[in-house]
């Protein structure tokens, strides 16, 4: 069994495994990747859909607040090869440029982060255990970069806070499609394909508002091509409350520390959280 120190230090660099993790910019650092059916002559970059990124990334930058809703879906490849599928719903409230709330919530566990500015709390709201770190000062995009590299906490979505910034430069795209329009919960969309070394990626985006409204990434740099899968719900309208990025402990829960990503030890806990 893990430690409490280690069950939720542990969990700030496997936050939000049982939920499975959407981040394309992150997938454009380079890591060793499976060989891909299309070669690189072949490859084709349409203008239409890199402009159509372009457009995303300014209707998101634009966003002054915003709660989101996610029913995500990822495959977990066990060790046999065999695939199992994961859902978890993330939800998201968010005021631009450095308050931020987050909630992953999957029948195997539930975890909050909250992020009022300068001070960062990873809480498990079923075992009371939370951890924090203080004086961070960070923009958002500043906080999902940290976060990742100083403590593992790769946040799902994580590239809405990168998209129309040079933290997610589109030279990493090699393939580029328009696959055509469609409707997602009768919001009209537009549906596109892209292709990196490591994952093939679609994305359906709204033609009202500029916002993705569905994600889809396979990875490739696993034999199995596990996928993620995320549908995405805005509410840009309904004012975000400020206590929303306050985090006052309950009586009965337990302070711990949020461990260094590079000295945090991993305990295979085989039990699952309550």
């Amino acid at each position: 069994m893990a430690t409490p120190a280690t069950s939720l230090g542990c969990a700030a660099s496997l936050l939000i495994a049982a939920l499975g993790v959407g981040s394309v910019a992150s997938a454009a650092t380079p890591r060793p990747a499976a060989p891909s059916a299309a070669s690189p002559a072949a490859a084709v970059r349409d203008p239409q859909a890199l402009a159509a990124l372009d457009r995303m990334g300014v209707a998101l930058r634009a966003l002054k607040q915003f709660q989101l809703t996610s029913e995500a879906s990822t495959e977990l490849v066990l060790e046999d090869g065999q695939k199992v599928e994961l859902d978890g719903v993330v939800t998201y409230k968010v005021k631009t440029p450095n308050q931020l709330f987050l909630e992953l919530s999957s029948d195997r566990q539930l975890r909050q982060l909250i992020y009022d500015g300068k001070t960062l709390t990873v809480y498990s709201p079923r075992t009371k255990y939370y951890a924090q770190v203080d004086g961070l000062s960070s923009t958002l995009g500043e906080l999902v970069e940290t976060a990742a590299t100083r403590y593992g906490i790769e946040m799902p979505l994580a590239d809405m806070f990168l998209w129309g910034t040079d933290k997610a430069p589109q030279d990493a795209i090699r393939s580029a499609l328009h696959i055509g329009g469609g409707k997602i919960d009768g919001d009209a969309v537009e549906q596109y394909a892209f292709q990196q070394d490591d994952v093939d990626w679609q994305i359906w985006i709204s033609t009202a508002s500029g916002l993705p409204r569905k994600l889809v990434i396979n990875s490739l740099d696993d034999p199995a091509q596990p996928q993620y899968r995320a549908r995405l719900r805005w509410d840009t309208r309904t004012p975000v409350v400020a206590t929303a990025f306050q985090f006052d402990p309950p009586a009965d829960a337990a302070r711990i520390k949020l461990v260094p990503a590079e000295v945090a030890v991993v305990v295979p806990d085989a039990g699952q959280e309550k």
